[in-house]
């Protein structure tokens, strides 16, 4: 029987299909397996590449394997679903993840470690605590309404005006009663996301990646950790308009004989980060409006003149873009940030003649 080179794993909570492919590229096992014959299974598997979706749980199975003496491989789900032959179900999966990594261009996603995925997990609570908070205030603010009492969209003036409406003669006593729960639903609300900050705040203090990249205007605390966590090695990625890809900060193309066509940007890869990145623009956009001209540096200059040929929401997105491309060159090369990097840069320096 031919060697076996690669595994193709789609991976599930309980069921997991493997198909495995010898030296040719030849399926020569598939299985369909529970998780504790799969366990069983993966212990005896020889010294081979493993490859998985990245999805849940694939950065634990990553960690597993690599440290089974196996090259472990995690590949985007839009890389893998190409080479899908047939309709979708599990074994049709496990052969294209199996299929996919064999390929000499295929790019793969950086297995996280341990301690960052401990801090991606504050990131993800305190994302959904915020949307919980949001929901409540925007549902509070909209039954209000159906008593006459309306307050403006903002969530300071609905908080500040919270406990006099609880003693509001216009609302009825069940309102007001609901009202004292949504308030301490709010406070507690409130304490766990203060919590989420101060764990986030203490890890981008902590880490050298997290401080190098918060020199960056636009790039709080909350960004630089997000960033040192979710990007393992920023070396996987072969330069910075590939990580902007990454992020779903470029646009689509739809280019075909010669002729190049762009689309809306891709929205790809991690929205949470690029999330993250268009709010720090906001602030960047700002400023540089906000600034005296006479005094605006290269990047400012850049910013205003886009601005007024752009407009505003563009202008947003090209900076995200900018910042990840900066933040790329940064954390690739070990670097610090320097405004004036770009000086330097040979397109910019002036090559005079030898003189005799």
């Amino acid at each position: 029987m031919n060697q076996l080179t690669t595994v193709g794993i789609d991976l599930a909570k309980d069921v997991f299909a493997v198909c495995v492919l010898d030296v040719t590229g030849a399926v020569i096992e598939r299985r369909v397996l529970r998780r504790d014959a799969f366990m069983k299974w993966a212990e005896r598997l020889s010294s081979c590449r493993v490859a998985m979706e990245a999805c849940g749980s694939a950065h634990h199975w990553g960690r597993w394997f690599s440290a089974r003496g196996h090259t472990a491989c995690l590949i985007a789900a839009e890389f893998v679903k190409p080479f899908r032959l047939g309709g979708k179900n599990d074994a049709a999966d496990a052969e294209a993840i199996a299929i996919a990594a064999r390929q000499p261009t295929m790019r793969f996603v950086a297995i996280k470690s341990v301690e960052q995925q401990a801090i991606l997990a504050w990131h993800s609570v305190r994302a959904g605590w915020q949307e919980e908070r949001t929901a409540l205030l925007n549902r509070t603010r909209g039954l209000l309404a159906e008593f006459g009492v309306v307050i403006a969209r903002s969530a300071d003036r609905l908080l500040a005006a919270l406990p006099g409406l609880v003693e509001d003669a216009r609302l009825p006593d069940p309102v007001r009663t609901m009202l004292l729960e949504v308030r301490e639903q709010l406070v507690a609300l409130n304490a766990r996301l203060a919590g989420c900050d101060r764990q986030i705040a203490s890890h981008a203090r902590s880490s050298d990646v997290a401080r190098r990249a918060s020199e960056l205007l636009g790039v709080g605390p909350v960004t630089a950790s997000a960033l040192a966590a979710a990007v393992p090695d920023a070396k996987v990625f072969r330069n910075g308009r590939q990580f902007g890809a990454w992020l779903g900060l470029t646009p689509r193309q739809h280019s075909s004989g010669g002729r190049i066509r762009l689309g809306h940007i891709s929205l790809r890869g991690n929205v949470y980060l690029r999330t993250l990145l268009v709010q720090g623009a906001r602030s960047t956009l700002q400023s540089a409006l906000r600034g005296d001209p006479a005094h605006a540096g290269r990047l400012q200059r850049w910013i205003r003149q886009l601005h007024e040929r752009k407009g505003y929401y563009k202008t947003l997105i090209a900076i995200a873009n900018k910042h990840a491309r900066m933040l790329w060159a940064m954390l690739a090369r070990g670097e610090r940030y320097d405004a004036d990097a770009w000086q330097r840069h040979p397109m910019n320096l002036s090559v005079r003649p030898a003189t005799a």
